[in-house]
């Protein structure tokens, strides 16, 4: 949406800039609490140990560094007991290929059994908060209710078909439910377990350099830099100067990559001018090995002024935090006081993983603020949601050219448009986990994950669980970061505009 709006000049109602921030921050809320418990949890929390604990001490633990309601003895007693059910009856389902009792596994079984029981509430708050995209959006997480100059989402407060007082007064519920779960629940967690893990600020430092486009704008024009999560780039670790952010200075590889560029492999592109022609020249089945001196990935190699740069949670905070944005840097604050740790550790597998805590609660805390705004204006008799005023092809000039940022929960993402005669003549998007998967570039510069990687202990190489847990810090997506073409070249999906 952004990319058309920046290219057609476009800007939004408030309303629909207000209901983007929701929906974009009601899914950083749920993502990052769904990774922390579901997708990374398991690479600190040893499951199979949490039936060797007292619930009592459990129970103690648990109050000790929160009020949170569910904290009895006899409550970590039936979690302990349904764990127990699933082992002897030999069904530990998505547990199963968990590499239990490993030498890297450090916490305590009390806190195990703390993590376990929090990661099956999880479950169950997830599915409830994320409701909110149900109403603003339609569905999760794919919301069906942007349109080219703002929202789909019709306002009336006296409508029930509509967005209206009810609805309003249902997301601040939500909005209440989800920010106690991460203050009571989440970000103590994540400090406890981290405590544990605190040499884990040593490893997976990666490449060293940020970018973050910022999200969630005040006002509502695009590509805005009055944003509530500043834009910038830091480079070689210093947190000492914010960068601005130049979209021309962003270019593409792809000389490991399986694509082609007619002008080399050496050459990189500006992804208004960019091209995704695939040749592969990997390995035949059954994939022995993969030659990384030549091409070995079909992630492409974005760059920003020839930088290799890490983007998520992490570069958000860093530049947030750089940037002398108030809340951040006292939450930030927080968490390297309690942990007992200075700045540098952030730039780690361990700081990744705080960082994306610390985002977590920052944004919580603003759900509340941008649905009482939008409460606001539909008081005072504001429901407009969207400027159709240049929805007609004939209306745009001949030709344009625009792009979008925004920030993905998994990192910075931008797409890039060219139009002509009203169609649609190029289109490249770079997605959050092409900047952090991308392999080497014309200069060997490795990606974040390859250097992240370098000089990770690893105890037992057919278990290598302390890989997992730098790869998983940032949140790798590849199905968004590759887009699958038949090998034979036959049409797989045909799109009709009506």
């Amino acid at each position: 949406m952004r990319a058309v709006e920046n290219a057609l000049g476009i800007t939004i109602p408030d309303n629909a800039r207000l209901i983007r921030n929701l929906i974009t921050g009601i899914q950083y809320v749920q993502d990052h609490t769904i990774h922390f418990y579901h997708l990374h949890g398991l690479d600190w929390v040893d499951i199979v140990s949490a039936l060797k604990a007292d619930p009592a001490k459990t129970s103690a633990l648990a109050q000790s560094i929160s009020d949170w309601h569910n904290s009895s003895t006899v409550y970590f007693k039936g979690v302990q007991d349904k764990l127990k059910s699933f082992v002897a009856g030999g069904q530990l389902g998505l547990y199963a290929n968990g590499y239990w009792g490993h030498p890297a596994y450090k916490l305590p079984p009390e806190a195990n059994l703390m993590a376990v029981a929090h990661y099956l509430e999880a479950l169950d708050w997830q599915k409830d908060v994320i409701r909110m995209h149900a109403i603003l959006g339609s569905k999760n997480p794919h919301a069906q209710t942007y349109l080219v100059g703002g929202m789909a989402a019709a306002l009336n407060p006296n409508n029930e078909m509509t967005i209206n007082a009810h609805s309003i007064a249902k997301m601040q519920q939500m909005a209440n439910t989800a920010k106690e779960f991460v203050e009571k629940v989440y970000v103590p967690d994540l400090l406890a377990i981290a405590s544990f893990y605190k040499e884990w600020a040593g490893y997976g430092a990666g490449v060293g350099n940020f970018l973050a486009y910022g999200e969630f704008p005040k006002d509502d024009i695009s590509n805005t830099d009055n944003l509530f999560l500043p834009r910038g780039i830091i480079l070689g670790k210093n947190l000492g100067k914010v960068y601005p952010v130049d979209q021309a200075k962003i270019t593409e590889y792809v000389t490991h990559s399986w694509y082609e560029y007619k002008e080399g492999n050496n050459a990189s592109k500006n992804p208004f001018e960019g091209v995704t022609d695939y040749k592969y020249t990997g390995p035949k089945p059954p994939f022995e090995f993969l030659d990384t001196e030549k091409k070995y990935s079909w992630v492409k190699s974005p760059r920003y002024d020839n930088h290799p740069m890490e983007v998520g949670p992490l570069a958000r905070m860093l530049v947030a935090y750089a940037s002398g944005h108030p809340r951040v840097k006292e939450v930030v604050g927080m968490v390297l006081k309690k942990l007992a740790v200075g700045p540098e550790a952030l730039f780690s597998t361990l700081g990744r993983t705080a960082a994306r805590g610390i985002e977590t609660l920052v944004v919580a805390e603003m759900l509340p603020v941008w649905i009482g705004q939008l409460a606001g204006n539909m008081k005072k008799g504001d429901l407009r949601i969207h400027d159709n005023s240049k929805w007609e092809p004939s209306s745009w000039p001949k030709e344009a050219k625009g792009y979008g940022f925004h920030e993905a929960p998994r990192g910075a993402l931008c797409h890039w448009v060219r139009i002509k005669d009203g169609k649609v003549e190029n289109y490249q998007c770079v997605v959050p986990s092409t900047w952090n998967a991308s392999p080497r570039d014309a200069k060997d510069q490795r990606g974040p994950y390859e250097q992240a990687l370098l000089g990770t202990p690893v105890a037992i190489p057919d278990q290598p669980l302390e890989i997992l847990r730098t790869v998983h810090s940032f949140d790798p997506c590849m199905a968004c970061a590759v887009h699958i073409t038949d090998a034979n070249r036959r049409e797989l999906l045909k799109i009709k505009i009506v």
